[in-house]
């Protein structure tokens, strides 16, 4: 049984594979990684029991699999929001304004004469996918971007000063935007509400987010679902180019935005294996073909006193039928064609043979048997000695 490939199976490993890396991407940033392990390590159970036959056990597993993924799209519909929205991404090819380095510069003096002054703020750096979706109020401005606007903004008497401010390019598009606050009790322990905002964010989209801690007068940044502290303001001028490198056209080869979803080679590594073990199992492990097998014919419930002498024919061809991937399973298993001889005792001497009388791996089908006829010789009483 040889595995025929075609160049549609190969574009649709590679469409599976990029699937595949995506989501296991998204679920390494995801809230429902633990969720979904528990979900996996059940499955196996459940195969298991199916294949042992344990009924009421896997009775009870696919009564719970139908109550508990619609638990999972519940809880966690955010996440796969924004999986969808990132796959949408790929065919949308958004390039967002790209900062100047004389902006980087502009938001770097800001920061840190807040920092001396310690006053709070939040500044959110969009990235290739839309943020709308996941904020909350906020003034429209589309103002040039500057540092006196930037301290204006974040002045303690300005009504706005406890939102976010986006920046988009060179201009500051919008001001007291509210944020969605992240639950990663770890991350946020003995951090505010501006934290909370910043890793909601990062959490939710590709964007990166500078906070300002007004009591400890600290900067931040949560970028990726990960908030980590600077040393000083002037750790920001890295991290802000960093993040801005991935949103140049050359970023990647043809300026795609693939990158901002498949960033580690393991994963696409991991994608593209599970893609093959995947077609191996279903395309051609599908496929029904027929094997043919010489087996011997084992004579059972020799009535007492009678000796078996010979069988004719010794051996029988056995069609069997299924899924290539049965015949890979039942491995070295080979049919059996097993003849009940109690009716030797009234005289039969020939046996006709049905797919009734092979006992043949699970999964496999008993086409045809030929010969379809056997006859035994036997010796009774003292003859037989």
């Amino acid at each position: 049984m040889q595995l025929e490939i075609v160049l549609a199976d190969a574009i649709d490993v590679v469409i599976v594979a990029l699937l595949l890396t995506a989501g296991i991407v998204w679920l390494r940033r995801s809230r429902a990684l633990l969720a979904l392990l528990g979900l996996g390590g059940l499955g196996i159970v459940y195969a298991v029991a199916r294949e042992l036959e344990l009924e009421l056990t896997a009775w009870v597993l696919q009564g719970f699999f139908a109550v508990f993924v619609i638990v999972l799209v519940v809880i966690f519909q955010e996440d796969l929001r924004q999986f969808f929205e990132q796959l949408a991404l790929w065919g949308l090819r958004r390039r967002p304004p790209v900062p100047s380095s004389g902006a980087v510069e502009t938001v770097v003096r800001a920061v840190t004469q807040l920092v001396a002054e310690r006053r709070g703020a939040l500044l959110v750096f969009p990235g290739r996918e839309p943020i709308e979706a996941h904020v909350e109020g906020g003034v429209a401005l589309d103002a040039r971007l500057s540092e006196p606007l930037l301290l204006s903004l974040f002045d303690p008497h300005s009504p706005g000063h406890d939102g976010a401010v986006i920046v988009q390019g060179d201009r500051l598009t919008h001001f007291a935007v509210h944020l969605p606050l992240s639950n990663d009790a770890v991350q946020l322990r003995g951090r505010g509400t501006r934290h909370a905002a910043a890793l909601g964010i990062a959490e939710r989209t590709s964007a990166l987010c500078v906070v300002v801690s007004e009591e400890r007068g600290r900067v931040s940044v949560a970028r990726a679902g990960a908030l980590r502290q600077l040393s000083g303001p002037e750790g920001l001028i890295p991290e802000l180019r960093s993040f801005l490198d991935t949103l140049q056209p050359e970023a990647t080869p043809g300026g795609s935005s693939l990158a901002q979803v498949l960033p580690r080679w393991r994963e696409g590594l991991l994608g593209a294996t599970l893609a093959v073990v995947l077609w191996v199992v279903i395309v051609p492990g599908s496929r029904v073909t027929e094997v043919t097998r010489t087996v011997p014919v084992q004579v059972q419930n020799l009535p007492e006193g009678y000796s078996l002498l010979e069988v004719d024919p010794a051996q029988v061809e056995v069609t069997v039928s299924g899924r290539i991937r049965d015949h890979y399973l039942a491995g070295s298993a080979e049919p059996s064609v097993r003849l009940d001889a109690f009716l030797v005792k009234l005289g039969r001497r020939t046996f006709e043979l049905s797919p009734a009388d092979v006992e043949r791996p699970r999964g496999l089908s008993v086409v045809e048997v030929k010969p379809g006829r056997v006859r035994l010789k036997v010796s009774q009483g003292e003859a037989a000695s």
